[in-house]
């Protein structure tokens, strides 16, 4: 019991990174006492370094408040758990920071003296058993690239749900290969899916939900209620071949099977989110 506390306690002291469904867990997020759309953008500068709250007071710096009008910002009164500096001078203190830089797979380790066949994304190629290029060798994660042929409502997408499917797909590859059985490939890589929770809002990306690779072919149909939901559901052709559902609307299993049926609903037009139709009843 005692060494698992002190886990915990060194755990809670580290910046981290590779969030989960549960990463706001135990922080007191005092931003979320007000609701503003207002957002503050510092332009020609980079993150210089990052304060723990007990080294900004050990500087004697001033943090600045996020500005609420066109004016300059003021000193800041509040101290809060985490402050970034900025290649400008200016420091800014905060809940906490998001890093949005996107996935580099870190191969360099695996390279040196073996002959990988490595991606345009600089990944490990993978075939459809998750097997490099090396006889014996697999991978699987954000170190690897898909470079089988995708279905057209899947993609590669560097998540820790996305890693997860591949290393158990993994698994079953290598059993299948030591036993001389044979295996396809898992249904996980059928659909893309995506499912997590922010600021309580559960959340759910089905397929190409941004419409990757569809090009101009296709048309947004969105419903939202304040406060409450947001559907968006991409078309091409009459079918669907993404959604993004934020909130509690109960409508991913019938999506998922919308969107890997193909079923043409050109004729359902603007119905298909109709909050007064009960869509869930009328497919399954």
């Amino acid at each position: 019991g005692s060494e698992e506390k002190d886990r915990a306690a060194a755990a809670s002291d580290r910046l981290g990174s590779a969030l989960g469904p549960d990463w706001h867990e135990g922080l007191h997020l005092k931003g979320t006492k007000e609701f503003s759309h207002k957002v503050h953008i510092e332009i020609l500068c980079e993150v210089k370094k990052i304060h723990s709250q007990q080294e900004f007071i050990q500087l004697q710096r001033t943090s600045l408040a996020f500005p609420k009008d066109e004016k300059n910002a003021e000193a800041d009164e509040v101290l809060w758990p985490v402050y970034v500096e900025l290649t400008n001078g200016k420091i800014y203190g905060c809940d906490f920071i998001v890093s949005a830089t996107g996935v580099v797979p870190n191969v360099e380790p695996f390279l040196g003296g073996n002959n990988f066949a490595v991606g345009e994304d600089g990944g490990l190629k993978v075939d459809n058993h998750m097997r490099t290029s090396l006889p014996d060798v697999y991978a699987a994660g954000d170190i690897c690239t898909a470079s089988w042929e995708p279905s057209p409502v899947w993609h590669q997408m560097r998540l820790w749900t996305q890693a997860r499917q591949m290393g158990w797909y993994a698994a079953k590859c290598m059993a299948a290969d030591t036993l001389g059985e044979s295996i396809d490939l898992d249904f996980s890589f059928e659909l893309f899916a995506h499912v997590t929770k922010f600021f309580n809002y559960k959340v759910v990306v089905l397929g190409k939900y941004n419409a990757q690779g569809l090009g101009l072919d296709h048309e947004l149909m969105l419903r939202c209620t304040k406060g409450q939901e947001y559907v968006k559901v991409v078309m091409q052709n009459g079918r669907m071949m993404g959604a993004v559902l934020i909130g509690e609307t109960d409508l991913e299993e019938t999506f998922e099977n919308l969107i890997l049926n193909q079923m043409d609903l050109s004729a359902y037009g603007e119905d298909l989110l109709n909050p007064d139709i009960d869509i869930e009843d009328y497919f399954d």
